[in-house]
């Protein structure tokens, strides 16, 4: 740990798992004043089981007259290039303060060493970052509120729409198959393991990098699958056919925010709409247990407009030293890309086609795949970390 002084803000550097239980809480402590930051990705333990599986991660706490008051998460590689912690991976990303707390881009990006910092889910209200945001996009949340009745009643009143048609397919699915049953908090490990199996060939069915096929993002999720905290739990909700698990969700929740994460089924049972009834059951049972905002993450997709009520904004961007020729080469590297790809994302004349070649660039893959260790390919677990 060292300390640097930047006006009347000083700055100290910790590794995530060395943060002691004071700095701990009053990160919770700012978590808990700011709703914008309740969510579970801008959680310590979030931060600390990143770094477990991530060599330079760190977290720069920023104290006020001897009180800890801001927190912000990060990686570094050795040329001083920054991201946010788990790029890529978390929903949310922000320098979590306490409310009236302000800071200097500039004064923060020296004390960390940073050349650069690449953020793709940036709080909205970071305003010191405001001027480095290359562009902003919507995250649709749904408000969730506990219902007096059962399921079936939540469900006619919140999706009035969705409610006649998803009712019926879940009990198709309990004559058909065996009868239907909900688990919201699974602590079978076994089950976890099944989702990553799904989630795999989901991902080369379409075309996607395959998460899973990287052993740290499997360990982590091992590890997350662990954690039973106040602020941050990792939580896996299964519906279940019979005993036979149909499709299955894990993501993290805080006290108040439960944020959608890795959701995937078994592709024999996707005329039930097996993901939609995972998210209605989801929330529903969220809501039952305290949860007020189920944040389902950046990206246009047709279930999220179907059960959103409304959307939060985040950005991404860089914030780079001025002149610094790492930070120029690295915008230069990674900005035009970053373009395309939301080009592509934001026109549906461009994203359809391009979905269409990502599935059958994922059928050649899986096709070569099969050819070459056999029939059970889709079969085989993610490797262990």
């Amino acid at each position: 740990m060292r300390s640097l002084h930047g006006g009347p803000t000083d700055i100290t550097i910790h590794r995530p798992d060395e943060l002691s239980d004071s700095l701990r809480h009053a990160w919770h402590r700012a978590m808990d004043e700011s709703p914008e930051y309740a969510n579970p990705f801008l959680a310590p333990e979030f931060a600390t089981g990143v770094g477990r599986h991530r060599g330079d991660t760190y977290v720069a706490v920023l104290h006020e007259g001897g009180e800890p008051v801001g927190f912000f998460p990060y990686e570094r590689n050795s040329f001083g290039v920054g991201r946010a912690i788990g790029l890529g991976l978390s929903d949310l990303q922000a320098l979590v303060h306490r409310p009236g707390v302000t800071w200097d881009p500039q004064e923060l990006l020296r004390a960390c060493g940073l050349s650069v910092f690449e953020f793709d889910h940036l709080v909205a209200e970071q305003k010191p970052f405001g001027r480095y945001v290359t562009g902003t996009f919507a995250s649709p949340v749904l408000d969730l509120k506990p219902a007096d009745g059962e399921y079936a009643e939540w469900l006619r009143g919140a999706y009035p729409g969705l409610a006649k048609t998803t009712l019926k397919k879940e009990r198709r699915l309990g004559r058909n198959v065996g009868e239907m049953r909900f688990v919201f908090d699974e602590r079978d490990p076994a089950v976890l393991r099944t989702l990553m199996r799904w989630k795999s060939a989901q991902y080369r069915r379409t075309g996607r990098m395959d998460r899973f096929a990287r052993p740290w993002i499997v360990a982590l999720v091992d590890d997350l699958f662990e954690v039973r905290e106040e602020y941050f739990t990792g939580v896996l909700s299964v519906v279940y056919a019979g005993d036979r698990p149909v499709a299955a969700h894990f993501g993290p929740r805080s006290r108040t925010v439960f944020a959608a994460w890795f959701t995937a089924y078994d592709p024999e049972f996707r005329y039930y709409s097996p993901g939609l009834i995972m998210h209605l059951r989801m929330a529903e049972a969220a809501a039952r247990h305290g949860v007020t905002l189920m944040d389902m993450g950046r990206g246009e997709k047709e279930y999220k407009d179907w059960l959103k009520t409304r959307e939060l904004r985040v950005g991404e961007g860089f914030a780079t030293r001025p002149r610094h020729p790492v930070a120029a080469a690295h915008r230069l590297w990674r900005r035009p890309v970053r373009g395309l790809r939301n080009t592509v994302l934001a026109h549906p004349t461009l994203r359809e086609p391009a979905d269409r070649l990502l599935k059958t660039v994922g059928t050649l893959r899986s096709s070569a795949r099969a050819d070459a260790v056999g029939p059970t390919a889709d079969s085989t677990a993610p490797p262990v970390r």
